[in-house]
């Protein structure tokens, strides 16, 4: 089966998270209210939805996980872009000075699964992360 993603989060200032999904990363605004809106973020869609207080978990690490050393968040969501798409976003994030969570880095180097990866945060703290494979056919390769 083939399905575009929905995702849903919360935010306390729906004014604020318009300005960084619809201004500064260019996401199409899609439906909305006075308490929600919609975007198309690369295909997919989000929902986020104002609420009066946001209660966060704090983010675990799996320690047994290749990818703990570089302090990876279990709790992100991203998109895999083209490799150019990719590289044309890092530097456009590096120009306008938004601070990195995870700065831009190939992960898996030499092994199968290689790809680039950085992650910022939204304004909420979602932590974001945007990753690119040289080969696009390597996205669910095994071995």
């Amino acid at each position: 089966m083939n399905g575009i993603f929905h995702l849903a989060f919360a935010t306390t200032d729906l004014k604020r998270i318009k300005a960084f999904y619809g201004k500064f990363l260019g996401c199409k605004e899609g439906r909305s209210a006075a308490t929600w809106v919609d975007y198309d973020f690369f295909g997919h869609q989000l929902t986020i939805q104002e609420v009066p207080k946001l209660i966060k978990t704090a983010r675990i690490y799996n320690p047994k996980s290749p990818a703990s050393p570089t302090g990876v968040p279990s709790d992100h969501w991203g998109i895999v872009l083209s490799m150019n798409d990719w590289k044309k976003l890092r530097d456009k994030l590096k120009k306008v000075g938004l601070p990195f969570l995870i700065e831009p880095r190939t992960v898996m180097k030499g092994e199968v699964g290689e790809q680039v990866s950085l992650f910022i945060e939204d304004p909420d703290g979602h932590a974001i992360e945007f990753k690119a494979f040289a080969d696009p056919d390597a996205v669910f390769q095994r071995d």
